[in-house]
């Protein structure tokens, strides 16, 4: 079976590739998630769980942000430049996987008070639950995506050749 760039990269230099680019902002990520939840239900827009969750998000962003000027440098130009992408599939797990710069930079705008500073503290987690919401859609996306053979949607589409 043919292997997604996304998955080969989680594969390879085991357990850090993984740790690096899927454990380390999906755990941020699901902390904020949790948090945010929490922080709506209560409307505690200022004890320990918001600071936490304050925390993730500037961290998240931060850290998402070298992730994607990294992939984008070392794998997404040059595997373009090259013509080496692996089927639809393979640059749908990739682009989803680096669209999530989006939201997680966001994240972190909204909690440096860059977007959203004229907003009440529940107008802002408003701004910060559709970012949280945004990541989890371009996330599973591209987790999909990633799993998948890459050749697949050539067979789907009728296509025969690569």
């Amino acid at each position: 079976m043919n292997m997604t760039h996304y998955m080969e990269l989680l594969s390879v230099n085991q357990p850090w590739n993984l740790l690096i680019f899927m454990a380390a902002p999906i755990v941020l990520a699901e902390t904020i998630a949790v948090t945010e939840l929490y922080i709506l239900y209560t409307r505690d827009y200022k004890g320990p769980v918001r600071s936490l969750n304050r925390f993730c998000s500037v961290v998240v962003g931060l850290y998402f942000t070298g992730v994607f000027l990294y992939l984008l440098t070392n794998a997404v130009i040059p595997i373009t430049t090259s013509g080496n992408w692996r089927g639809p599939g393979d640059m749908i797990a990739v682009g989803f996987y680096l669209l999530g710069i989006v939201p997680l930079l966001g994240l972190t705008l909204v909690d440096l008070n860059i977007i959203g500073r004229d907003r009440t503290p529940h107008g802002k987690m408003a701004i910060h639950a559709g970012f949280v919401a945004l990541f989890l859609i371009v996330g599973h996306i591209a987790m999909i995506f990633g799993m998948l053979d890459p050749t697949v949607l050539y067979a789907v589409a009728g296509a025969h050749g690569h």
